[in-house]
């Protein structure tokens, strides 16, 4: 037999065996895409376990304490929640007991800290009621919205969307998830946040003007809320400018304290 012959025998076996591969897939199943390059999946510790926590997005409740809503010109008795989101890729994963180097972000001169609670969620949904909205809830963090407010507040003033003031590399600082199983709810107890050693933030969660409930049950209402979102749930006043060199510390009852030097 001619080597042309064998080729052209040998090339329609493995044609043949892919398409009986093919045929193999069960109803319904579909293969993984081939992409040209690796997109690097965002993910947070679970406290007590080798599994971590996929994020798939970052809302942020704003105005959400009724001090820090008059601070930034806003009235809280009136005014009802509003979100806005951070890529997923704007984490920075921050070990209880070490200090995390936090890069001084371009293009601000006024860098502020804000202290919040953080919501991971296990399930999802839509128009979720009040009741039930924290059975959603897989766990909870604390964390920083970092946030360029020279850049938010010029932004502002055009009226054009804010998102570069509060959007960009590492700017969603986060400690390991704790499992509601393991810790239950946060509705109450300190939240501070200090630089090199003396308070700036200090209040309570119960100063929270939309509770975690509630947030959730809001958001479900403009999204489709899904296993791997988490929610920064605002953050008290006396929000404030950082520099190179400062230490940040923040703290809420029930969580280990996180802190970061400003590099």
């Amino acid at each position: 037999m001619s080597s042309s012959r064998r080729g052209l025998l040998a090339g329609s076996a493995a044609m043949a065996a892919g398409a009986v591969a093919g045929c193999a897939l069960p109803a319904g199943a579909s293969r993984a895409p081939q992409t040209p390059f690796a997109v690097t999946q965002a993910t947070v510790p679970i406290v007590g376990s080798e599994q971590a926590f996929p994020v798939r997005r970052i809302y942020c409740i704003g105005r959400n304490y009724a001090a820090h809503a008059r601070e930034m010109g806003s009235d809280p008795t009136r005014e009802p929640p509003f979100f806005f989101q951070k890529p997923t890729d704007a984490i920075q994963v921050v070990t209880p007991g070490t200090v995390a180097d936090h890069p001084y972000p371009p293009l601000t001169k006024n860098y502020h800290y804000e202290v919040e609670l953080v919501v991971a969620l296990g399930k999802g949904g839509r128009d979720i009621a009040q009741a039930d909205a924290l059975g959603l809830v897989y766990g909870y963090s604390l964390g920083l919205d970092m946030t360029r407010r020279d850049l938010q507040r010029e932004m502002g003033d055009q009226k054009k969307p804010w998102e570069i003031g509060k959007s960009f590399d590492k700017s969603a600082p986060i400690g390991p998830i704790h499992p509601v199983a393991k810790v239950g709810h946060y509705t109450d107890g300190a939240i501070w946040l200090k630089v090199n050693g003396q308070t700036k933030q200090n209040a309570t969660l119960k100063h929270m003007i939309w509770s975690v409930a509630e947030q959730i049950s809001r958001l479900s209402q403009a999204f489709e809320l899904m296993p791997g979102d988490i929610i920064y749930s605002g953050t008290p006043e006396n929000v404030g400018p950082v520099v190179r060199g400062d230490l940040v510390e923040i703290h809420i009852d029930g969580l280990p304290n996180l802190s970061v030097r400003i590099v």
